[in-house]
This record gives C-alpha cells, structure tokens and sequence, in this order.
C-alpha cells in the first residue's frame, strides 16, 4: 500500500511484484521463497497420497511429528539433511541446480 495524502492507496499484487522483481536481491530471495514453498507442497502431497499422517511420517524418518508440521506449515526452512530423511521415504532423489 501507498500512502498519499494520510490515505492508503492499495496497489494490486502483480504490479508490487513488477517493480520490484527489477531489484536483483529482491528476485532472488523471492523465487528462493517459491522454490521452498513448492517443496512444502510436494512433501504434503506425497504423505497424503501415501495416506501417511505426518506422525508415521515422522516414525520414519525418525524425526518428531512436529517437525512435519512445521515444514508443511510453509513458515519454517529446513535444512539437506530433513529433506533428504524425508525424500528418502519416498525413495527421492534430491536433485540441486
């Protein structure tokens, strides 16, 4: 939002992110951003159709049921290591570009 006049002016998303993708470190960290969310989202769909809960995903990759949580939640990172015990599950290769 922009202030004008002691007013607040909202402007749509798209247009926010036109202007500031131009800046390098702001794109950067932004698709960085998405790339984490979308690996939030592959592990939640693989557990669910497993039909695993997060809790027999935790047994096996011998990790607490909350720390499924938190990555599914989309609010906390993780490291190599976690999402390699948990692609393992899988039988997943973990591939970096």
């Amino acid at each position: 939002m922009k202030k004008t006049n002691d007013k607040l002016k909202s402007i749509p998303f798209e247009q926010f992110l036109k202007k500031h993708m131009k800046n390098e470190q702001f794109r950067i960290g932004y698709e960085e951003e998405l790339a984490r969310l979308r690996l939030v989202r592959q592990i939640r769909e693989m557990r669910t159709e497993k039909r695993l809960t997060q809790k027999k995903l935790a047994l096996k990759t011998q990790m607490p049921q909350s720390v499924i949580a938190r990555i599914e939640s989309g609010e906390h990172s993780f490291s190599v290591a976690t999402l390699s015990r948990i692609a393992g599950v899988f039988k997943k290769q973990i591939k970096l570009a």
